[in-house]
């Protein structure tokens, strides 16, 4: 995330779009105006009930309206049909493109949660989806998809958690899960300066390191204060933070630490990161590129695409276009919105 450094040193005071953007704003995946419900179930009706299922409609429909407008259209569906769109989806379509189609009719907290759910189920945690997502939602957020595992669940997310994390790494996804970081958008300079120093005590200028420091300002202080406390490090140490935090840790509290830096210097570009290694080399994780193109096709793809460009010099969409074909890679592509 180097090359990103002088952007960071214009841009310190700005909260990152990610954390500030409402649904829609800087997302691919926009509300469609003249909105018509019942339109919308009747050709979803005729894609599905037909002799073969029409997958352009569904791509068409699910890529083109908002959150809201797609659940407005699954309450309808279900009172039109007495049929449930998401299982209707399931028994119609397959694999990958089953998936992709499955996680854009769903409202995204209830991904959130079922994805969390799926990491910490059966023998073993996949940490890395616990990280990607309570390291890159807003409160708001993980409020909202708290309250969808619960419902799903019966259980709380903390509750889970508890059982699935340990030491210094569980305490600071635990403090993620509360949903409780300060999200004051003025800086205190000075603070963050404080901030910095503590840091650099905690961690480069100490034999051993004093993990709690860095949990306690990484996960509670606001994203725009991180801002600011990562250049003041810099300022201090001579090196970025993150590079202390590789140094200093190791294992998923490494990872996390990681995570949350490069969400506080660019979301778009933490994600743009993720699509890129989803796809490189040979194979491709699927369950990583659907969960990271649905998740942030309302949120931020714009500017997703444009740190895509400038971190690999490709365009998202030719790369997607190259690693996935068929109706899956269409509806990838139909997310991405735009050959830029």
């Amino acid at each position: 995330m180097a090359d990103l450094w002088e952007e960071l040193q214009s841009v310190a005071n700005d909260a990152p779009a990610s954390f500030t953007a409402a649904p829609g704003e800087r997302g691919t995946i926009k509300a469609k105006a003249n909105f018509n419900v019942n339109e919308d179930v009747a050709a979803l009706r005729k894609a599905i009930e037909g002799i073969g299922t029409t997958e352009k409609t569904l791509i068409e429909i699910l890529t083109h309206r908002s959150s809201s407008q797609k659940q407005a259209i699954s309450k309808a569906y279900q009172e039109t049909t007495k049929r449930i769109l998401v299982n209707d989806l399931k028994g119609d379509t397959h694999g990958d493109f089953e998936k992709v189609l499955v996680a854009l009719a769903r409202p995204p907290a209830v991904n959130d949660a079922k994805w969390l759910n799926k990491a910490m189920k059966g023998a073993g945690t996949d940490n890395s989806i616990l990280i990607e997502i309570l390291s890159s939602r807003t409160n708001k957020q993980i409020k909202e998809l708290s309250a969808a595992y619960s419902e799903k669940t019966k259980k709380t997310l903390i509750q889970t958690l508890k059982t699935e994390v340990s030491r210094d790494y569980g305490k600071a996804i635990l403090l993620l899960a509360e949903g409780a970081r300060d999200e004051s958008t003025n800086v205190n300079a000075n603070q963050a300066k404080e901030d910095a120093k503590a840091l650099y005590y905690a961690g480069e200028k100490k034999l051993g390191t004093d993990e709690s420091k860095f949990i306690e300002i990484l996960c509670k202080r606001s994203i725009p204060h991180l801002r600011q406390t990562i250049l003041e490090y810099k300022n201090i140490s001579g090196k970025t933070l993150q590079k202390s935090i590789e140094k200093e840790m190791s294992g998923n509290l490494e990872e996390l630490l990681v995570s949350i830096v490069k969400c506080a210097v660019s979301t778009p570009a933490y994600f743009a990161e993720k699509l890129y290694k989803s796809m490189k080399g040979a194979g491709t994780d699927e369950t990583t590129l659907t969960r990271v193109m649905v998740s942030r096709g309302e949120i931020d793809m714009l500017d997703i695409r444009v740190e895509y460009k400038k971190l690999y010099q490709s365009s998202l969409y030719k790369e997607i276009n190259s690693d996935v074909s068929g109706s899956y890679g269409e509806c990838l592509k139909m997310i991405c919105g735009g050959e830029d």
